[in-house]
């Protein structure tokens, strides 16, 4: 098993499974909106040269967010050896990043 970290921490190109989200029930509220449901993975796409906002793959689409956001998120790291337990989708965009 990997470690609990914030998804800001989440290097860039490394994948995590959302474990947590904090902050107040209409922050929560958005950031399930947009697919950050518990069990879920997430990859650090890219960072913006400030470092904010920051890109994320998630559920097959791309998404940009605030650091002040990706702090209310605990992601768990993925082991490399770890089976896929989510499809990325039939797109091959991951394979452009």
């Amino acid at each position: 098993m990997g470690i609990s970290i914030s998804l800001t921490d989440l290097p860039i190109k490394q994948e995590g499974i959302v474990e947590e989200i904090l902050g107040t029930n209409q922050n929560k509220r958005r950031l399930l909106d947009l697919g950050f449901v518990p069990g879920t993975r997430v990859k650090t796409v890219r960072k913006s040269p400030a470092g904010n906002p920051i890109a994320y793959l998630i559920r097959g689409t791309v998404i940009a967010l605030r650091k002040s956001e990706t702090d209310l998120i605990i992601v768990q790291t993925a082991e490399e050896n770890e089976e896929e337990s989510y499809a990325w989708g039939t797109s091959n965009f991951e394979e452009k990043i």
